[in-house]
């Protein structure tokens, strides 16, 4: 599952590194409670972005409501505040792994890069990408399978995925990821929007009004030439 939460207005939820160190510490506890593998995160400014699996269906539901609940104490106490600080109920969608999961791993980790912060997604220090994309340690990461199948070594599997950042995200890719998870839908091909549309009893992807939007694209980013 791919989950983002956002500050309510796009308003800023991280003012000061220890509020990243607290925010992470937490995500490490709850994910441990829950039962869940994180397999990327992104803390930006004002949301937070990462996939996540469970073996409960509630798993990574359970997790992001104690680490939000947690987290909005520490913030209203610390800075003084009240009231509400995410953007109502975290949005998500379910992947069809094979297809997306490193896909969406490459989207949230240059989300720094894009955003014009750095030049080099390991430069960012408030992400997964130190751990996939140079091999530091990091007690928050359960490397995914399909990450782990790209080499048979730490050093094949992250030489692979730094290849995959030399090359541009499908067309309509960034798109597809934006839609899917900001409309609770599954991102995947149709047979797995059906399958999931059948288990949860609700739409598993967008209907189609309007005019057709124009595939996006991502710029080619050479970051290891």
């Amino acid at each position: 599952m791919l989950v983002i939460q956002r500050g309510n207005n796009r308003q800023v939820c991280f003012c000061s590194d220890e509020d990243y160190r607290f925010y992470l510490d937490w995500l490490g506890e709850y994910a441990a409670k829950a039962g869940c593998s994180v397999h990327a995160y992104i803390l930006m400014t004002n949301h937070v972005h990462l996939p996540a699996s469970s073996d409960s269906a509630s798993g990574v539901g359970d997790l992001i409501k104690a680490l939000g609940q947690r987290y909005v104490q520490y913030f209203n106490r610390t800075y003084r505040r009240s009231g509400t600080l995410w953007e109502g109920r975290f949005r998500s969608c379910l992947l069809q792994d094979d297809a997306y999961l490193l896909a969406c791993q490459r989207y949230i980790e240059l989300n720094p890069v894009r955003a014009g912060m750095v030049e080099h997604p390991a430069d960012y220090p408030w992400s997964s990408a130190r751990a996939n994309l140079l091999g530091e340690e990091n007690r928050l990461i359960t490397q995914h399978p399909l990450y782990l199948a790209l080499g048979g070594d730490p050093t094949g599997r992250i030489q692979a995925y730094r290849e995959l950042f030399r090359h541009e995200l499908e067309p309509g890719i960034l798109d597809g990821i934006r839609h899917a998870t900001n409309g609770n839908f599954a991102l995947g091909n149709a047979r797995f929007a059906e399958e999931v549309a059948a288990v949860l009893g609700r739409r598993g992807r967008p209907g189609v009004s309007g005019r057709p939007r124009k595939p996006a694209t991502v710029e080619s980013l050479s970051l290891f030439e």
